[in-house]
């Protein structure tokens, strides 16, 4: 790989922080990254970019990057993680509910029976999130999903969710703010259940998190202004909502975007139909001794469209199993 010029000189040296764990990185930006295509293409594409006077600049000003969080910055499978979260606030919440007991999707959960449940689809999944997810103060809301994932547990790995995030994701996004970009979530998932702890876990702070809503509205309780989470949709962030949303809040088109399923398809089009040098990127999971191995037949984080996509446009596809030496940040090299 042709020798690049990163940001001042390749003795730069900077940290990504994995929970507790701080790693210091000098030569190698990527370390967790193999040798390869995919880590080649985004390290040349981050030089060209950065280096002032060539064609190919872009200010410091303009140097967005978006990320999808579902499969592409931490797992997905079996389920989505705001799922298993809404999953568990059926049972803490039941007591309040008698009705549950013979209401669907909610009797069949409290019989342990989660497929019956979800056979419902979307309506079933909107109806269980709504329950689960309102009625409570923005800042209630915020202390349970923290207390959540202090304590919850992965149904398969049995790790905490948090621990379920992909270490070279997480070197990627310190690699491109070490570079003047500003790295953005944007996510199908709730943007209320990410805020509490994507700055901690990933360095993203909550004005930089966009996601799917609920209404909220302004009370006053006890003399105090607070807002109320109500049982209502108000946007979800996910296909042709991923660009509309990330014009309305960043008030910029992208130069780098990066997913993982068709719901990100359209993101990734609109990043790269602009007039700057840009980057698009996939993370196809291929790894079902790591991780988990699915795209094209999966009900979760489907990678269909975007595979003919990707190869049409020459975006960069991650193969998890060929491209990353680990998964997760407490994997062994």
């Amino acid at each position: 790989m042709m020798k690049i010029r990163i940001v001042a000189t390749l003795v730069l040296t900077y940290s990504v922080t994995f929970g507790s764990m701080a790693i210091a990185q000098t030569t190698d930006p990527l370390p967790s990254w193999n040798d390869g295509k995919a880590k080649e293409s985004i390290v040349e594409f981050v030089a060209k970019v950065t280096k002032e006077g060539s064609a190919d600049f872009v200010p410091p000003a303009e140097r967005i990057a978006t990320f999808d969080n579902d499969g592409t910055l931490w797992s997905e499978q079996p389920m989505y993680f705001q799922l298993l979260f809404a999953l568990d606030r059926v049972k803490v919440l039941a007591s309040q509910h008698p009705e549950w007991t013979d209401k669907e999707p909610f009797a069949s959960l409290l019989r342990g029976d989660v497929k019956a449940a979800l056979e419902g689809g979307e309506h079933a999944i909107l109806e269980i999130v709504m329950a689960t997810h309102a009625g409570n103060t923005t800042e209630e809301f915020r202390k349970i999903v923290q207390d959540w994932l202090a304590t919850a547990k992965h149904p398969v790995t049995e790790r905490p969710y948090t621990e379920m995030v992909y270490r070279p994701m997480l070197e990627l996004l310190a690699f491109l703010r070490a570079n003047g970009f500003k790295t953005f979530i944007v996510s199908g998932g709730g943007i209320e259940f990410m805020r509490p702890w994507t700055e901690k876990i990933y360095g993203i702070p909550p004005e930089q998190v966009i996601g799917s809503s609920i209404k909220t509205k302004f009370e006053m309780r006890d003399g105090l202004p607070v807002l109320v989470r109500l049982p209502e949709l108000d946007f979800f962030d996910d296909k042709e909502g991923k660009p509309v949303a990330i014009n309305q809040y960043i008030g910029r088109q992208p130069i780098a975007a990066f997913g993982n399923s068709d719901g990100d398809l359209q993101m990734l089009q609109w990043t790269c139909a602009g007039k700057r040098l840009s980057f698009c990127l996939y993370v196809r999971h291929t790894d079902a001794e790591r991780e988990w191995a699915y795209d094209r037949k999966s009900s979760i984080g489907r990678l269909d469209k975007g595979i003919g996509e990707a190869q049409a446009n020459g975006w960069t596809v991650v193969d998890m199993k060929q491209d990353w030496k680990v998964v997760y940040p407490s994997d062994k090299q």
